[in-house]
């Protein structure tokens, strides 16, 4: 019997990040990845907003893991995910993995764009 099962539902949990991509759910995807509640995807970086706004409904944080180092995003950015109802969290992008599994291991309406380190 494992004492820290964790049932993540649909979602999918990040298991590790690092040259240039992740592990998401046991699968490796090589560049920036978008998590959403119920998919994964490949991200364009910041101008890629169409899915993120698409999602808007099952999303009321995301989390923008801006590579290795914190990094303000672009204003244009920051603006069209406010205007759609989702907050925004800039942190470094190891950070941000992590803070994604907490968050959704505990069932919250999270999402994640990741740059990748």
């Amino acid at each position: 019997m494992k004492l820290t099962e964790i049932d993540y539902d649909v979602a999918k949990p990040i298991d590790s990040y690092g040259d240039g991509g992740f592990r998401v759910a046991g699968e490796v995807h090589q560049g920036a990845m978008l998590m959403l509640p119920d998919e994964v995807l490949p991200w364009g970086g910041y101008d890629d907003t169409a899915a993120i706004i698409a999602n808007a409904g099952k999303i009321d944080v995301l989390f923008v893991g801006t590579g290795a180092e914190i990094a303000h995003i672009p204003a244009s950015t920051r603006d069209v995910l406010e205007a759609a109802g989702i907050g925004i969290e800039m942190m470094a992008t190891p950070a941000a993995c992590r803070t994604y599994n907490v968050l959704l291991s505990e069932g919250r309406r999270i999402g994640a764009a990741l740059l990748p380190v």
